[in-house]
């Protein structure tokens, strides 16, 4: 009895010590912190390649995704694609999103946008202004801002399946 109890100390301990050093792990792998994550989102207003003038607080009241994408990142299509069944499915529960590209060449720009067609505005960047001011490192970049206007999560490194994450987290600020 005696070296049952020892033993379930023992393995309670063993436990204990392996989710301390999973975490510690963790923490250290993890993606830096986006800074701007909990502030306000910094209002903006960008011409879409249709010409049409956008601002991100006219959104206010919806959850918005915002996406910043170039023509030669690999995994934009397929992000700004995920992304684009989403807003057709959420919708109409307060989901908007906006697309930022951060080409140098807008006629690049142009093509992908018309290869890659979204129900959502595709807005150039050619300054990139506004992706400093999210302190855009990496492409694609999708941001959620709650319907109070404050960034609530933040999705690098976009791959095949990891639009889950992001739709959990879109399901959660919709939710509020």
């Amino acid at each position: 009895m005696v070296i049952a109890a020892v033993q379930n100390r023992c393995n309670s301990l063993f436990l204990l010590a392996a989710a301390l050093l999973g975490t510690a792990w963790t923490a250290a792998a993890a993606e830096p912190a986006y800074r701007l994550l909990g502030k306000a989102a910094p209002d903006f207003a960008l011409r879409a390649t249709s010409g049409t003038n956008f601002r991100l607080s006219e959104y206010r009241g919806d959850v918005v995704a915002v996406t910043f994408w170039g023509s030669r990142c690999g995994t934009c299509g397929a992000q700004l694609s995920a992304l684009s069944r989403m807003v057709d499915t959420y919708q109409s529960a307060g989901l908007a999103a906006l697309a930022v590209n951060v080409d140098d060449d807008q006629a690049a720009a142009a093509s992908f946008a018309v290869a890659h067609p979204v129900s959502f505005p595709m807005l150039l960047d050619p300054a990139k202004a506004v992706a400093r001011q999210y302190r855009v490192d990496n492409l694609p970049l999708l941001l959620l801002i709650d319907r109070s206007g404050a960034i609530r999560y933040v999705h690098r490194n976009h791959r095949s399946g990891s639009d889950a994450q992001y739709l959990q987290q879109i399901r959660v600020l919709l939710d509020e």
